[in-house]
């Protein structure tokens, strides 16, 4: 059982949604934070929140899919804490519309946020992380990442590439425990900023989305998987038999997948 007293983590897509949810939670086992997120005033309003529980918080806001910022983003953290115990790579943007219809740029802008941004990142802790003798790594994912959905190509594509680094990282080095945190429906506003085919934002709630799990469930149960070290976990509701369905039906899942609505 992972120990989080007096551990630091730094929490990705912390000013709403998961990631705030999640930080909240480590913060109350009592875990200095480092937070980032795009929003600052969203993060500040979790750092707020965590402080309160008697723990150290730093933050600063950045924009993942800009690897200049990353790198201030690296030295900031660097500067407050001297080693990084858990990482919870959650920061991502979604997607809405069909693969034809989707720009190669917002393919691009996808990608660099949902995977190359979390593969940057993690490299630039290499020192750190091989000298340690054991690192936590959180990867937030997604129940798209485990099968193609309609309006997710890019989405579906980042979420998949997520799980071959980072389980190729784990068996590569034997002193990184890495949890795949797999949500299905959680009630967050990812849909809001979700991409359509010409990059701009998708500005609605799914009805989906806003019947889905809530989200500091949603969070209670990532912290759990991640202090038990568990490699996999679903997060969700009804919709995650979607993913047995896939992997022992898949005849069956084709035809529900084209019949569920993708919002």
């Amino acid at each position: 059982m992972l120990k989080l007293n007096n551990k630091t983590a730094l929490v990705t897509g912390a000013s709403s949604g998961i990631g705030a949810a999640i930080a909240r939670c480590l913060a109350k086992e009592k875990c200095d934070l480092f937070l980032t997120g795009q929003n600052e005033r969203h993060l500040v309003e979790t750092k707020d929140f965590c402080e309160r529980e008697g723990v150290k918080v730093s933050y600063m806001a950045c924009d993942i899919s800009d690897f200049q910022q990353i790198d201030a983003l690296v030295a900031a953290i660097k500067e407050s804490f001297s080693n990084i115990d858990l990482f919870v790579l959650n920061a991502g943007i979604s997607q809405r519309d069909r693969g034809f219809d989707t720009d190669i740029s917002t393919d691009k802008k996808i990608m660099n946020v949902n995977y190359y941004s979390n593969v940057y990142l993690i490299k630039k802790f290499k020192e750190e992380i091989l000298a340690s003798k054991k690192t936590n790594i959180a990867v937030t994912t997604s129940l798209a990442g485990l099968f193609g959905f309609p309006l997710r190509t890019s989405y579906c594509a980042s979420k998949h590439a997520l799980f071959g680094f980072f389980e190729s990282l784990e068996l590569e080095y034997p002193n990184i425990r890495v949890t795949f945190l797999i949500p299905g429906r959680i009630n967050t506003p990812i849909s809001l900023s979700a991409l359509t085919g010409d990059g701009s934002k998708y500005s609605k709630m799914d009805e989906g989305q806003a019947k889905g799990l809530d989200v500091d469930k949603a969070a209670r149960i990532a912290l759990k998987a991640i202090k038990k070290e568990k490699h996999r976990k679903l997060i969700g509701g009804i919709e995650l038999i979607m993913a047995y369905i896939n992997r022992y039906i898949p005849a069956l899942y084709y035809k529900l997948a084209n019949k569920i609505s993708p919002t």
